[in-house]
């Protein structure tokens, strides 16, 4: 079971790129539709919610697998944000949706917020809930 979670956890930044893709190909209506006044603000806060968790999810899998340094979490922003260019590129060619650079500039905001949580939390404090979290996430490896 062990092992099943670590792959899982393994996969899952993957799959989350894949799903951010297919996603990006549908006009920005076609899954969240909300009759609230304020859908607009809702959609464009979630740039910085989606990049931060990509940026999340590699450092969990690297976390599991025990290789988790302060340059492969920086090498995970750069990922997620160079992925947040690539969809905002993929955007342009989608009818009906767009590209623009204050979404590139919000998926940065949302990864380096949480690179900087990981920055302070993980790196810098001796003890920390979140150090603690991810040290049981490395036990879920087994040899």
């Amino acid at each position: 079971m062990k092992k099943f979670a670590v792959y899982v956890i393994s996969i899952l930044p993957i799959m989350y790129m894949a799903v951010i893709w297919i996603l990006s190909s549908y006009p920005a209506d076609t899954f969240v539709k909300t009759p609230f006044s304020f859908d607009h603000l809702l959609k464009e806060s979630l740039h910085l919610i989606e990049f931060g968790i990509l940026y999340w999810l590699f450092i969990f899998a690297f976390a599991v697998h025990e290789k988790l340094t302060e340059k492969l979490s920086f090498a995970s922003a750069m990922i997620a944000v160079f992925y947040g260019l690539c969809d905002e590129i993929h955007q342009y060619f989608v009818p009906s949706r767009s590209a623009t650079i204050i979404d590139l500039i919000k998926d940065t905001i949302g990864v380096f917020a949480s690179y900087y949580i990981v920055k302070i939390f993980y790196f810098q404090k001796d003890e920390s809930k979140l150090k603690t979290f991810f040290c049981k996430l490395a036990a879920l490896k087994t040899y």
